[in-house]
């Protein structure tokens, strides 16, 4: 499943009700910037998120672990928590395992993530194993301090760089806490395709099967599919809503860049056979959008960037609820020489190697 993400408590550039249409069932929100505005005291009047952004469904948290690197410049980090500064107005936040639990605690959110130390993938050396370790203290802290381990699951976040000791150790620690979800944190932080693969199959192959193991911040297309045949279940990333302002549509056969002068004269849906609001025919219920007005609106006109999120989203959507489909029905292999051959019309010399090679562990076999 891909969760979109909706920052601020609201997907950029569409609306709860449209994203409830496209049928996601989950979105992301942040601790963080939720704890700065509207703050927690909003929170706890209106009664959570869910009430505060109009959304029915299931939302999950970023804990604020990741400001430590989005933010470094403005962040230190100690044994006690992370003291940020306001990127609104400079003032001093106190983020501590406690204090990140009790906000999501008034946000409401359905999957709670712990509060881990992150440390940007590409970082070496001891600073690492520290990372690791204090994240494993961390979620004990984290548990002593959840009000509502009923209705709120908590989730682990697995550590540890590249480093494949590291990460079984974290893996063997974190699964004793036995949450009722782990995720796979650290990682699309730069690193190359093959090392990420390795962690993911690595973690995979320890955490429990019967478990959620979330992929924090995945969004391409080919990493989703892959992630999946290596074992993970759940995404999440800006990707899609991101792109989509920079006049760019997801689709089956690669991203098309509609700001290009050539789909001024196209007239043709964004992706040919696509259900999603815009591409759908005007006899269908849908809106039946061009390229070329898309083209002629994309960083111009906000409705540009609308209609190519709502495009965007669906897709990401779409893909998981397809390879799912696929498990179900156990024709998984069909689907992913289906992906990889729309995507790269049917030239196999295009296939990345670290995906050919990824996907053979797990006996799939692209060139075959």
């Amino acid at each position: 499943m891909f969760m979109p993400v909706a920052t601020q408590a609201s997907l950029k550039g569409i609306t709860p009700e449209q994203l409830e249409q496209l049928d996601c069932k989950i979105c992301l929100n942040n601790t963080y910037h939720l704890g700065l505005k509207p703050g927690q005291e909003a929170l706890d009047t209106v009664g959570g998120a869910h009430k505060f952004q109009s959304w029915n469904r299931n939302i999950l948290t970023d804990s604020g672990g990741f400001q430590m690197v989005s933010l470094l410049k403005l962040a230190t980090i100690t044994e006690e928590g992370v003291n940020f500064l306001s990127p609104h107005d400079g003032s001093p936040m106190l983020l501590t395992p406690e204090h990140s639990i009790s906000l999501q605690n008034s946000i409401g959110s359905d999957i709670v993530m712990q509060l881990d130390d992150v440390v940007a993938t590409l970082t070496k050396g001891p600073r690492v194993e520290e990372a690791m370790w204090r994240s494993i203290r961390w979620l004990d802290r984290c548990i002593a301090a959840h009000k509502n381990p009923d209705t709120q699951n908590i989730f682990a976040i697995i550590q540890g760089g590249l480093d494949p000791e590291l990460r079984k150790k974290c893996c063997e620690e974190m699964m004793k806490r036995d949450t009722p979800g782990i995720a796979i944190g650290g990682l699309s932080g730069g690193e190359d395709k093959e090392s990420y693969c390795k962690v993911v199959d690595q973690c995979t192959d320890i955490l429990p099967a019967n478990k959620p193991r979330y992929c924090m911040g995945v969004g391409y297309a080919e990493d989703l599919v892959v992630s999946v045949a290596l074992g993970a279940d759940l995404f999440d990333c800006v990707y899609p809503t991101r792109t989509a302002r920079f006049g760019n549509a997801i689709t089956k056969y690669g991203v098309l860049n509609l700001q290009k002068r050539h789909y001024a004269y196209d007239f043709g849906p964004v992706e040919e056979g696509c259900k999603c609001p815009i591409c759908k025919p005007k006899a269908e219920g849908g809106l039946g959008i061009t390229r070329a007005y898309v083209h002629h609106l994309v960083t111009k006109e906000t409705v540009g960037a609308h209609f190519l999120t709502l495009h965007n989203v669906h897709y990401q959507l779409e893909l998981m609820r397809q390879a799912r489909q696929a498990i179900i029905a156990d024709k998984f292999p069909e689907y992913v020489h289906q992906f990889f051959s729309d995507l790269h019309g049917g030239d196999k010399t295009k296939y990345p190697q670290w995906a050919v090679d990824a996907l053979r562990k797990v006996d799939i076999d692209l060139l075959e």
